[in-house]
């Protein structure tokens, strides 16, 4: 195959620059391939023709499995080929097997920047800076013009629901595509939004914390700290807290400790060093 700006070879070596971080300006498709793979060599020229293609709005890097068994034991692969995409440092979107160009294609655009996604990154843009409401109505504009793109849904929803408008968020996410229910950023979103409901009728983060330091058996007032650490950014001490609950009483509120941990691993991303510690000690503390 000829040499391509597109395309690259990677090793573990090199996989986080190459991948990772390039994820951040452009999605990363990889591809995890071996020489003795049938469905690989059918499914390789398919992949390289896209990216020749797309000149660029996605990058293709393949991961000789055979030869790079620990990158493919981190990322989980288990048959070949197995195609993962990656953006913004993390994997959104993975299919194993031969898959048809119509598949492929869809993949590929519903990740690739679309015009809207300008209107998202300044959306995104004033509510960092402070101004939800501004960043609400840039949303609904963008939304009138592209309705299919789900990213504009995603926020949307989510960023009413935070600003409490519950019911109205909760009518716009289920506007999502079916397509969208598979996109891990988009799960990640609906995973955040099942702490803003926990936390939506909490106490204060400090009323809980003077909760919890004079009744440590609270576990109602756990698991609303715990949403409130989340949504503040305060990962650790988040899954610190519903880890107690799990390990003290997995029949509170239906294993409510178990339960959040798990939806707060989809939100975290399943490869951080946080989420794979946490893992371990959830599994030790329920077997």
């Amino acid at each position: 195959m000829a040499a391509s700006p597109f395309i690259t070879d990677v090793t573990e070596n090199d996989f986080d620059q190459v991948v990772l971080a390039r994820s951040h300006k452009v999605p990363v498709l990889v591809d995890f391939w071996a020489e003795w793979c049938g469905p690989c060599r059918t499914l390789m020229p398919l992949l390289a023709k896209l990216a020749e293609e797309y000149q660029g709005r996605f990058f293709l890097a393949k991961v000789n499995s055979d030869e790079e068994q620990r990158l493919s034991g981190r990322f989980g692969v288990r048959g070949l080929p197995t195609v993962k995409l990656f953006k913004n440092g993390a994997e959104v979107a993975q299919f194993v097997g031969a898959q048809p160009e119509r598949t492929i294609r869809e993949l590929l655009d519903a990740h690739i920047d679309r015009p809207s996604d300008a209107l998202l990154r300044a959306a995104l843009d004033l509510e960092g800076a402070g101004d939800p409401e501004g960043a609400i109505a840039r949303l609904r504009a963008a939304r009138e013009a592209d309705p299919a793109n789900d990213r504009l849904t995603a926020h949307l929803g989510r960023l009413l629901c935070e600003q409490g408008q519950i019911a109205e968020g909760e009518t716009v996410l289920k506007g999502l595509s079916a397509r969208a229910l598979g996109d891990t950023e988009i799960n990640a979103l609906l995973a955040r939004l099942e702490f803003v409901r926990m936390a939506a009728d909490a106490p204060p983060l400090a009323e809980l914390e003077q909760k919890i330091h004079a009744h440590p058996g609270d576990m109602g007032a756990r698991l609303a700290l715990g949403a409130r650490y989340l949504l503040a950014g305060r990962h650790e001490q988040a899954l610190e807290q519903w880890l107690t609950i799990a390990r003290t009483d997995r029949r509170f509120n239906n294993d409510a400790g178990r339960r959040a941990l798990v939806a707060a691993f989809t939100l975290l991303g399943g490869t951080s060093e946080l989420v794979r510690r946490y893992r371990t000690l959830l599994a030790a503390a329920i077997t």
